[in-house]
């Protein structure tokens, strides 16, 4: 994700400022602190827990970073917390529960398994503090006040795009074209969004003979990467280079992250195959490198910035006793309620456009003018 020159705080002052003109829906619905409806507020300066996953990508690096400074900035006290590296979600299950008992009014949590934190949302919704899932969707509880996330089904529809474009500009051939598909980690709600975006564009090639998933791995399960590890993504593509790709030649790939189209270009460039189409997402500083190179063809921009900007702005309207803007109250049903949610647009970008998505981004514009 995008890479600042300017001080976080600074942005958020701009940032503060471009927010205040825009207007959205309103939504929440209650009568008392923690039930989602901002109505009663709380006292400024107060405490607010900001619970993230670990910093295996550059996106919610920047992310801690930005919730320190712009929270600081709004004159909140920012407590913010990283899970471990490891698979298991229980130091973050112990985070949160430790936000929960210091007296925390807003506890943000980018879920590291968001299957698995019913039980410290409803003691941190039993305690007065409302609930924000950030970037993750916190499933199968009713203590989730607000969703704030990119619109994640998009995502998934320009990746598809994307491997649609890129395969009639760069595999050399027309149709059919041998393509495998890759999802995220089956602990984050939103591989299976991603998925199911992507698969919406894919799908209907893939039943007309457009396209040719020669494995024949084209369910979630199959094409799960646990933990978003790079290294299971390169093992996995190894064993279909080696069991399926012998004799033919691998057109395009579906990825959906930058850190797994990596680990993909690797087996591949490892095997000896020709390059690929691959595609990603979260604009990584290397990945954008490689596209400028003309190696990963695609990435998604998803600005760190202007996300965490609308949750401090959400943050900002349950502290005054104000409506919460969402822009979506019908398409993140968490298995128990349907969350109210603010959605951004995400931005597909490819060589061609990569100066001017990066145009406000001085460290990923200065590696789009270097080619």
């Amino acid at each position: 994700m995008k890479k600042l020159v300017l001080s976080a705080a600074a942005l958020f002052a701009v940032g503060a400022l471009a927010l205040s003109g825009c207007s959205s829906e309103r939504g929440g619905s209650g009568d008392g602190a923690g039930d989602g409806d901002g109505a009663t507020g709380f006292e400024a300066g107060a405490r607010i827990g900001i619970a993230l996953p670990d910093k295996t990508s550059e996106n919610w690096v920047l992310a801690g970073d930005l919730f320190t400074d712009g929270l600081e900035a709004a004159g909140f006290e920012a407590d913010v917390q990283y899970a471990p590296a490891s698979n298991t979600v229980a130091e973050q299950q112990n985070q949160i529960q430790s936000m929960v008992t210091s007296g925390a009014k807003v506890i943000v949590i980018g879920a590291k398994d968001g299957k698995q934190l019913a039980t410290q949302v409803e003691a941190a919704k039993a305690a007065g503090a409302y609930v924000i899932a950030y970037d993750r969707l916190i499933e199968n509880t009713e203590a989730v006040d607000y969703y704030v996330a990119f619109d994640n089904f998009k995502v998934g529809q320009l990746q598809g795009q994307a491997l649609l474009e890129g395969l009639e500009k760069n595999a050399g051939h027309g149709a059919p074209y041998n393509v495998e598909l890759f999802s995220g980690s089956p602990d984050d709600a939103n591989s299976a969004v991603f998925f199911d975006g992507a698969m919406d564009v894919l799908q209907p090639k893939i039943d007309d003979g457009t396209l040719v998933v020669q494995s024949g791995q084209t369910e979630i399960g199959q094409t799960a990467t646990q933990g978003w590890l790079a290294e299971n993504a390169q093992e996995r593509m190894d064993a279909i280079l080696t069991s399926t790709y012998s004799d033919k030649e691998l057109d395009g790939v579906l990825s959906p992250n930058d850190t797994l189209a990596r680990a993909i270009l690797t087996s591949v460039d490892q095997a000896g195959k020709k390059q690929p189409v691959v595609t990603g997402q979260d604009s990584e500083a290397e990945s954008v490198r490689l596209i400028m190179e003309d190696r990963q063809y695609s990435t998604i921009n998803k600005d760190t910035t202007l996300l965490v900007e609308q949750t401090i702005k959400m943050i900002e309207q349950l502290q005054a006793g104000e409506e919460v803007d969402v822009n979506d109250t019908e398409q993140y049903d968490n298995g128990v309620k349907v969350v109210p949610s603010y959605l951004l647009d995400p931005v597909i970008v490819t060589k061609e456009n990569a100066a001017e998505a990066y145009a406000n981004v001085p460290s990923l514009l200065e590696i789009v003018e270097s080619y």
